[in-house]
């Protein structure tokens, strides 16, 4: 067996990398951008099936099964409105997208990783006003200094985003790969141009 073919079978989902079905709310606004609301095709033809949702657009494949042949669903919408979380969880991949994936000391998209600005050696608590996205280098230099003491200074200070924030946020970071069919439902909102 050809070696390429094991480590990128291996390294890929085959479901999400081949035909995912693009998932909106029942508003027609994607349940989420960033990471965007995808499901394997598996799951939304089954979804399909058991009328949850309605399927807007389709690939040119197809699946068979002995009694029937159904286009491959490249946008479904949800029947049932799900309501938007209103709270946001404090995540390290939450933090990192408030803070547009950016050291919030230097601006730098490498090496990231998060630091305290009122160090918890000072008392500082893990929360999001006082945890930003910061480069290696950078929190290293600041260490378990305050910022006076470090010469660093925040770009922007450090505060817990809203539910729609961060969603609008993610809109700023397209996956990799986007079907011609979902561009329409990603980017309704956005303004035309004339």
């Amino acid at each position: 067996m050809d070696g390429d073919f094991r480590t990128a079978f291996v390294r890929e989902p085959g479901a999400l990398r081949q035909n995912p079905a693009l998932v909106l709310n029942a508003d027609y606004r994607p349940l989420s951008y960033y990471p965007l609301s995808l499901w394997p095709w598996q799951e939304a033809v089954k979804a399909a099936f058991l009328d949850r949702v309605d399927i807007i657009a389709e690939y040119d494949e197809v699946v068979r099964s002995p009694s029937m042949t159904l286009r491959i669903p490249s946008v479904v919408v949800l029947k049932d409105f799900v309501k938007p979380q209103k709270r946001v969880a404090f995540t390290r991949f939450n933090l990192f997208l408030r803070d547009e994936f950016r050291c919030q000391y230097c601006g730098s998209k490498a090496d990231l990783t998060f630091d305290h600005v009122v160090p918890r050696s000072a008392g500082g608590i893990t929360s999001w006003e006082n945890v930003v996205a910061a480069c290696a280098p950078c929190n290293l230099r600041k260490g378990s200094k305050s910022l006076k003491r470090s010469g660093l200074s925040l770009r922007k200070p450090p505060r817990q985003p809203g539910a729609e924030e961060l969603r609008n946020m993610g809109r700023k970071f397209p996956p990799n790969h986007l079907h011609d069919s979902w561009i329409d439902f990603l980017y309704w909102d956005a303004e035309l141009e004339a």
